[in-house]
């Protein structure tokens, strides 16, 4: 049989217990979890094991053989391997009042295929902890979803960001939520009556986002956080920058250049970042290396777009994936923080991760080697090497958590963290 801990549900960011018990002695088994998203699309791993002299198969404390998704002792491999069935899929949730059916089976044999079925279970991978609300908001301009954890507030408040793939992601939101946080997802484009494509984004719209945060009974201020990813990385930067009521802003591969559409706030312009499509480097899978493409925002008319973010009244933290392939995410968290302490401010906090690449999410999504790029037309790599991003993905949660505690509270979190 099969033993999980927690036993039918779990949330996704959570660690899962996964043993097989009433094997024979040093019985050889293959271990393999499936999971479809919300389009059908299934996403499998599978490990080879070896039973103890018991009977006994506890992945917290028995290595995986070669041959499988990975190798080693991995107790949570089973989730954190699990890859596309299709090429350039990328696991996202796109319902978080529903959760995730994960199916684990235990076959005998190391064989292709896998011998006769021995046991089975079924586990759901839950966004939502008990009590959070979900409010979706239309407030004038405003296409979001508040997310308020359970309890009396006012809660610390953010404003969570994506990047260029559009549309209202709600997951990182609602995880975030479960830890004490007021958080609003809130979409920019490509969303119910939101422009349908990236050329020019106005402040005025954040501006909207950031007022209706801090006039709200449910969130605490004086001021608010951002959290933002790729695009939505400098969204947070120049919001931060030209905006009132922010506190502190984490950065998950951000640029600190404007990219990939004009940005306006009343008289003020900044361009986007220039790029050379001639740098584009495509292999033989035809998925393409756009990490050279942007121009660097230090040298001439691309100066223009180097977001001004001394203006900022907040502290910075920048997660870095050092194996980023969409851009230079290292290099902008630098410019970034040179830039910072050049006009007197503080020096941001940079946390960098090696073999990390551009998609770092919430604990136990599986990493994302490469998919479509709605700007490119084809599918892009993102960098990262499954077991380093994974660590990476665990780590940066705890920390990000931890900054917004600090700083939107003025208490450390009670989580244990290496700050």
């Amino acid at each position: 049989s099969v033993r999980l801990s927690p036993a039918g549900r779990s949330l996704f960011d959570e660690p899962l217990a996964i043993a097989v018990q009433g094997l024979d002695p040093r019985q050889q088994v293959t271990l393999r979890t499936s999971l479809r998203d919300e389009t059908g699309e299934l996403f499998q791993a599978c490990a080879r094991y070896q039973a103890g002299d018991d009977g006994e198969l506890d992945l917290a404390r028995c290595p995986a053989l070669p041959g499988g998704s990975f190798s080693g002792l991995e107790p949570m491999g089973l989730l954190w391997a699990l890859q596309p069935q299709k090429p350039f899929r990328r696991l996202v949730k796109r319902d978080v009042q529903s959760p995730f059916l994960l199916q684990l089976e235990v076959f005998e044999g190391h064989g292709e295929p896998p011998g006769r079925l021995l046991a089975q279970a079924q586990h759901e991978r839950a966004f939502l902890r008990d009590g959070v609300q979900r409010v979706p908001v239309r407030e004038g301009r405003i296409r979001a979803t508040l997310f308020l954890p359970p309890g009396n507030g006012p809660f610390p408040g953010i404003i969570d960001l994506y990047g260029t793939g559009g549309g209202l992601p709600e997951y990182r939101a609602c995880l975030l939520a479960n830890y004490g946080f007021a958080v609003l997802a809130l979409a920019f484009y490509s969303y119910e009556d939101l422009p349908k494509e990236m050329k020019e984004f106005h402040l005025e719209y954040f501006e909207e986002a950031i007022n209706y945060m801090l006039q709200h009974t449910q969130v605490k201020g004086p001021g608010i956080g951002l959290l933002g990813i790729s695009k939505g990385g400098d969204l947070c930067i120049s919001m931060a920058s030209f905006l009132k009521g922010i506190t502190a802003t984490a950065l998950i591969n951000g640029s600190v250049a404007n990219v990939g559409a004009v940005l306006r706030y009343k008289d003020v312009t900044i361009p986007p970042l220039g790029v050379n499509a001639k740098h584009i480097k495509v292999n033989k899978s035809g998925i393409a290396d756009i990490v050279d493409v942007l121009n660097n925002p230090l040298e001439g008319p691309d100066r223009q777009s180097f977001i001004p973010l001394e203006k900022a009244e907040c502290r910075f933290l920048f997660i870095v994936g050092q194996d980023d392939h969409n851009w230079k995410s290292e290099f902008f968290a630098v410019e970034g923080s040179k830039r910072l302490q050049a006009h007197g401010k503080e020096k941001p906090e940079i946390v960098c991760y090696p073999g990390a690449g551009h998609y770092i999410e919430p604990p136990f999504f599986p990493m994302c080697a490469a998919s479509m790029h709605l700007l490119v037309g084809k599918p892009v790599m993102w960098g990262g090497k499954p077991k380093a991003h994974c660590e990476a993905q665990i780590d940066a949660w705890q920390r990000i958590q931890a900054f917004f505690h600090k700083h939107l509270t003025g208490k450390p979190s009670g989580t244990s963290n290496k700050l």
